[in-house]
């Protein structure tokens, strides 16, 4: 069988730590490769068209969730596991990009909302569509019943885990 990455990273502390290290970190090793992996050509897309991992997040998040294309920020931040003071400051950003608009909840005073600009819902699908574009062209050598596979495995151990919505 062949090796990757990870099989190095885990016989190595095998060999220093015998017993210690095992199949957690063969897991979180492959976890994290795999995703690194496929960040690495979506980051390398959205940087040419001028926008940061957070930034898309936002966009992708908004665009997701359907017409009018807006959420509160509290959402959207509970979503993205960000901080309130992160999402204010990559609001600002997108606002000031003209990507989205805040206006504030007739409702509640207290509360605002954050919408995608007409700029704002043509670039997060421009992003979704040439992120998924490069991930695709990552997995394109591996098997479709490999893929399927993983994915199979990968949601049982988060629902294991207790990650479910």
């Amino acid at each position: 069988m062949s090796k990757d990455f990870a099989d190095l990273v885990v016989e190595t502390w095998a060999q220093e730590l015998p017993g210690v290290v095992g199949d957690e970190l063969a897991l979180a090793k492959r976890a994290s490769r795999v995703s690194g992996l496929l960040a690495e050509r979506v980051d390398a897309e959205l940087a040419r068209m001028g926008l940061t991992k957070a930034e898309y997040e936002i966009l992708a998040v908004l665009r997701s969730a359907g017409e009018p294309y807006r959420l509160r920020p509290s959402d959207l931040a509970k979503r993205l596991m960000l901080s309130s003071g992160g999402t204010s400051n990559l609001l600002r950003r997108l606002t000031a990009a003209e990507l989205v608009d805040r206006d504030p909840d007739p409702d509640d005073a207290r509360s605002s909302w954050v919408a995608l600009t007409p700029h704002g819902v043509k670039t997060a699908e421009e992003a979704v569509r040439a992120a998924s574009k490069a991930q695709a062209a990552l997995l394109r050598s591996v098997p479709a019943e490999t893929t399927a596979e993983a994915i199979r495995a990968l949601r049982a151990l988060l629902i294991a885990l207790g990650d479910t919505p």
